[in-house]
């Protein structure tokens, strides 16, 4: 008995070390990972802690003037951006013997109305049907049937009279009648110096298409050419872009430009351009219409309102009418409108070159009365020339 008591109580405590063991060893692997140590961080020393007292800022070694370390006095590096670029001033080329200059690229469009006649001119025998055809040549060429009936008249006798005809004798007898024909004495001056005071004020009317606001601009570089101050009117408020055109033009030769709103008032802005000019001193006030077109009843009284608007201001010395030369007989037709708007002083044909009409010019003086004081021969900024009668039909006929 003895036996089995001391059997139970060994096999007791056996059982109780293994239960000590597992437990001990599952406790070991199920502990956490002790927390890190918080950091120990240090208050500034002469920093109160809040809820705390301040603390009595403790003394700490201070650096003399003499010790401080000073920059060596060389200047900052300052990146300096590079000033725009002011537009340059051009230069125009001069006026004077312009069309002369340009005569070779005249020359080369024109000969086909020069030549013809002068091919005509030389048949040995001028029968009825010879003089026809130097007609329909004169006709085609746009000069009129008035003023080409009046040349063959003259040709005539004095071809007649002449008897022999060597080809110089010719082209001298072609080249006076023509001369006569275009008008050498007619005044080809633009006014823009009046006598009794400044500025001098020029319109330039015409319809859409004809170049009306680049013949302005190109007609400032021509004025400055000649050494005189203008302001450029940009009373053209109908056509996008217009009044950016004209200042364009005016930038490049150092001349002002009066703008408004687009769409607003042209007679206003064409008011402000001509009281600018009297402030400015200016020599020439040049002024922009819009391109209002001839059948537009209501438009046509705008363009005399504008007229009738600067004039209270001072006498308008100029209107320029505009004419695309290829437009022929239609051109006729917006001088005769133009002119019972306003009164037209002169006319400048643009498109001159790449055309043989150059009768047009004959044409549009007889149906108005007024010469024609400017062409222009071309794209470039200086293709506009003071006409000049000699020069053209040298160019008509040839060398």
């Amino acid at each position: 008995m003895d036996i089995v008591i001391l059997a139970v109580v060994i096999a007791v405590v056996v059982l109780g070390a293994l239960g000590g063991l597992i437990v001990g060893s599952r406790r070991k692997k199920q502990l956490p990972p002790p927390p890190p140590a918080a950091p120990d961080i240090t208050a500034p020393p002469a920093e109160p802690h809040v809820g705390d007292e301040a603390e009595t800022p403790r003394e700490e070694p201070r650096r003399t003037i003499e010790e401080v370390d000073l920059p060596d006095g060389s200047a900052p590096v300052v990146v300096e951006e590079p000033p725009a670029e002011a537009s340059e001033i051009e230069i125009p080329e001069p006026t004077a013997g312009r069309l002369v200059r340009l005569r070779a690229r005249l020359s080369r469009s024109q000969n086909a109305l020069g030549q013809g006649l002068l091919t005509l001119l030389s048949r040995e025998h001028l029968d009825e049907d010879t003089w026809e055809e130097i007609e329909d040549t004169l006709l085609t060429a746009d000069v009129g049937v008035q003023p080409t009936q009046e040349l063959v008249e003259r040709l005539r006798e004095r071809v007649k009279v002449l008897g022999t005809r060597t080809p110089e004798e010719l082209r001298t007898l072609l080249r006076e009648e023509l001369v006569t024909l275009v008008g050498p004495d007619m005044d080809r001056a633009v006014k823009t110096e009046p006598e009794d005071r400044k500025p001098g004020i020029v319109m330039v009317v015409g319809v859409n298409g004809t170049g009306k606001t680049t013949t302005t601009g190109k007609l400032a570089r021509v004025l400055v050419a000649d050494g005189q101050s203008v302001v450029l009117g940009a009373a053209d408020t109908f056509r996008a872009a217009a009044a950016d055109q004209l200042q364009t033009w005016g930038e490049r030769v150092g001349a002002h430009t009066v703008r408004g709103p687009e769409g607003g008032d042209p007679a206003s802005v064409a008011f402000d351009a001509v009281k600018e000019g009297k402030e400015m001193g200016a020599n020439v006030v040049l002024i922009d219409t819009a391109g209002r077109l001839h059948t537009k009843t209501g438009l046509m009284d705008e363009l005399g309102k504008v007229k009738r608007v600067v004039e209270k201001q001072a006498p308008v010395d100029e209107v320029l009418l505009v004419l695309d030369a290829t437009t022929g007989q239609n051109g006729l037709v917006q001088a005769r409108v133009f002119a019972e708007v306003v009164d037209i002083t002169g006319i400048v044909l643009t498109k001159l070159d790449g055309t043989a009409k150059g009768g047009i010019v004959v044409a549009v003086q007889r149906e108005l009365g007024v010469p024609v004081k400017l062409v222009g021969l071309g794209e470039g900024a200086d293709d506009l020339a003071p006409f000049e009668p000699e020069a053209f039909v040298d160019a008509l006929i040839g060398e």
